[in-house]
Order: C-alpha cells, then structure tokens, then sequence
C-alpha cells in the first residue's frame, strides 16, 4: 500500500496540474463600453492566456441599446505577456443580416510594451471605437435574455 506525505502529494499534484490560469468572465469595453454608447464583449469562462499562448474566446457581444451578438474567436497573449490580442467573429441575423459576420481585432496592453501603454488598448471593427480596455462583468452586463434583436 503507498502513503504518500502531504508535501510531497501537493508538489505532484503541483506538477502534473494544467498550466492554465483560473477561468472566469472577461469583459472588455471598447469605446466606452456597452450602455454608454460603446460596444462590450463578454468572454464567458474565458482563462487568460500564458504568456506566449492562445486561448479559445467564446461568449457574446452588447452593442447599441439593446443588440446582442454571439461571438467566438481566439485571444493571444504576447510573448512578453504585456499584450493582449483578441479576435472575435460576431453574429446576429436580425442585426447585421443573414449570413453577416462582423469581425473585431482588440489589443489590450497589460503591462505595457513597444508602442503600447499600460491600461492603453485599441480596436479595429464594425463594432467598436478606438479604444478598449478590460472592464468589470457586472451582472447586468452578463445578463443574456431568451430574445433579442
């Protein structure tokens, strides 16, 4: 029979557990965000990634008054780990027309970096502004209704 000592269990449990961080909501905000005139995208059970590693974004999107869009893509984290890059499609027929796929290319910067300010970010998109930045998942905002246009 083994017997395994506490420190030693915790260390090859240490060892053989994923590199991966603890999943949760993301939410960013891109030209100030869903509810005052901007755009919110909500990553749901979203892991950050490792420095240097990609990881799947799935989730919605909030948009105007009352838009919401379904949204899945790919988020990167720099090799640095100071630059967040996600790539998201988003689609809603009653919004962007059947077979429509609005796509948006958001930087964030963590930690800063060549040309790349703490707290700085930037999107590139039909749904967004200029700027972006992570945002607080609030209950409201995490709020997806049966029905929406």
């Amino acid at each position: 029979m083994f017997r395994f000592k506490r420190p030693h269990l915790l260390l090859l449990l240490g060892l053989i557990a994923p590199v991966y961080s603890y999943a949760a909501n993301y939410c960013i905000a891109v030209g100030g965000g869903f509810g005052a005139g901007g755009t919110s995208y909500i990553g749901i059970n979203f892991a950050l990634p490792a420095a240097g590693t990609c990881t799947p974004w799935s989730g919605f999107t909030k948009t105007a008054s009352s838009v919401i869009l379904i949204t899945s893509g790919t988020a990167c984290t720099s090799t640095t780990g100071g630059v967040l890059t996600v790539s998201v499609s988003s689609a809603d027929p009653m919004y962007a027309g059947a077979g429509a796929i609005d796509s948006d290319y958001i930087q964030l910067c963590k930690n800063g970096g060549t040309g790349c300010a703490v707290g700085a970010g930037s999107d590139q998109g039909p749904l967004g502004g200029s700027t972006a930045a992570a945002e607080t998942c609030t209950p409201g905002l995490l709020k997806l209704p049966p029905t929406h246009d």
